[in-house]
């Protein structure tokens, strides 16, 4: 099987049965033998359909004249892979994306039905058509749009021929597909045209960053071999090991330094979050959340390989992975512990640093994992906020009095956050909120309340929360 849009219909099929994105488009990939680019076009089509959902789904109601969910499963993921392509794949033709679509209909026992599919597409296509007509002519239609508050147009986002409601909530999670009570938790933080520049950046293919190992390496080397091998790079503001990939790479471990230990994928918000910490060497540190190790490898390099990391997780796969990783970039500081980090009291006044990187939602990471928006609920965050209370609370007594805790998440809600962080701070009087100094380059993403917010629209990078503690005295 080599046509890339029926292998991107069987993963996405197998997502709409309950299947991670990541984890469907995977297990197809591994079946077959692509061409780089068709590898790169059913990730597209894959994450792009499935990201943008709930936008596809409104254009079949208002397109067709039985409502999406009246749909079969099947018919209706061809349906979103055609109007996928038509609205936002400005590289494939129109008559392509039509005819390739019907021909997917036709092979998945859909025959019958290739005169509607056929219909729906070209029907959107006409929409699309008239109201750029009328927009060129100046016609009120096009002009009513152009300047509206909530107009359907926007630098990164097409101009599509949706009914939107006035509510703004729902007018910005159809148009940009989220659903209404993420859209309201962003809202109620940052504003309207905040929010949709946010959601806008959300819906991008995610870049790569890399951390550079300083221990057998430097950023210029890695820079130099990568461009070498025709790879665009980039650096990033205020971060001496990060560097950004541009472009398409194709597999990772085939790039230069991958196999000797120079470099590990990490984004450059997840880079900060070590920075912040800022263990020393000869310390003992403590990541209690560890797996699968971004954050505690990238602790051993600061610390120069000297001293003790202690990497707890629950999950022993997970511990696998970390050790490999470790393995890979030649670090011999970091142990492993597996259990839970709520019970593991061996650990009581020992460390000088601890990280709790918390389990937390991702609203901060939605652009890297396309399913996430549909999967969290108000229900699940939470759930997660009580988790990262407890985590917090019995992990800061692994620090010794004068050391440090930095609690972090990838999420932007502040149930998760400011008041997960307001709640241990009043039952724990003998701790401070320790803000970046004026002088550190890390106080571009402080806060006057002290904690570092990472808006990925305002510093394009993933969306982060991160607070460096100070333990003021022994409770006993």
């Amino acid at each position: 099987m080599t046509n890339p849009r029926q292998i991107a219909f069987i993963a996405l099929r197998d997502v709409h049965k309950g299947a991670y994105a990541d984890v469907a488009l995977d297990r197809v990939l591994q079946k077959v033998n692509l061409s780089d680019s068709d590898r790169r076009l059913v990730t597209e089509l894959v994450y792009g359909s499935v990201r943008r959902q709930r936008t596809l789904d409104t254009l079949i109601d208002q397109l067709g004249k039985k409502k999406f969910h009246q749909q079969p499963k099947d018919l209706r993921t061809i349906l979103n892979l055609g109007l996928y392509q038509l609205c936002y794949q400005e590289r494939i033709p129109a008559s392509a994306a039509v005819n390739t679509t019907v021909q997917l209909a036709k092979e998945n026992g859909f025959s019958g039905l290739t005169g509607f599919v056929n219909g729906l597409l070209r029907q959107y296509i006409r929409l699309v058509e008239k109201e750029q007509g009328s927009r060129r002519a100046g016609g009120a239609g096009g002009d009513k749009k152009e300047n509206s508050p909530f107009s359907t147009s926007s630098p990164l986002s097409p101009h599509l021929p949706l009914q939107l409601p006035e509510n703004p909530v729902e007018r910005l999670g159809i148009l940009h597909s989220f659903p209404d009570w993420i859209i309201q938790v962003w809202l109620d933080q940052i504003g309207f045209a905040e929010t949709e520049k946010l959601c806008e950046w959300m819906n991008q293919t995610p870049t790569i960053d890399l951390r550079i190992n300083p221990l057998c390496t430097d950023i210029e080397t890695v820079e130099a071999a990568l461009q070498s091998a025709g790879i665009l790079v980039r650096r990033i503001p205020y971060l001496p090991q990060a560097l950004r990939l541009i472009g398409s790479t194709g597999p990772i471990q085939n790039l230069p330094g991958f196999s000797e230990g120079w470099w590990s994928v990490q984004d450059s918000s997840a880079q900060l979050v070590s920075h912040l910490l800022d263990p020393q060497p000869g310390e003992l540190a403590i990541d209690v959340c560890a797996a699968p190790g971004g954050k505690t490898t990238h602790i051993a390099e600061l610390m120069g390989d000297k001293g003790k990391i202690w990497a707890c997780d629950r999950t022993p796969s997970r511990l696998r992975k970390l050790q490999q990783n470790a393995e890979r970039l030649n670090l011999q500081s970091i142990q492993v512990c597996t259990g839970d980090s709520r019970n593991l009291p061996q650990f009581y006044n020992t460390a000088d640093r601890v990280l709790v990187d918390a389990p937390c939602s991702g609203l901060g990471t939605l652009h890297r994992h396309a399913d996430a928006r549909w999967r969290q609920t108000p229900e699940s965050v939470q759930e997660l906020s009580i988790l990262q209370k407890e985590l917090v609370s019995h992990t800061s007594n692994f620090v010794k009095s004068g050391g440090v805790l930095v609690y972090a998440t990838c999420t932007l809600h502040p149930a998760e956050n400011e008041d997960a962080l307001a709640a241990f701070l009043a039952e724990n009087p003998n701790w401070q909120i320790e803000p970046p100094r004026t002088d550190s380059p890390y106080s571009a993403y402080s806060t006057p309340q002290g904690w570092l917010k990472v808006w990925p629209h305002r510093q394009n990078m993933d969306g982060f929360f991160m607070v460096r503690l100070r333990k003021t005295n022994d409770s006993a």
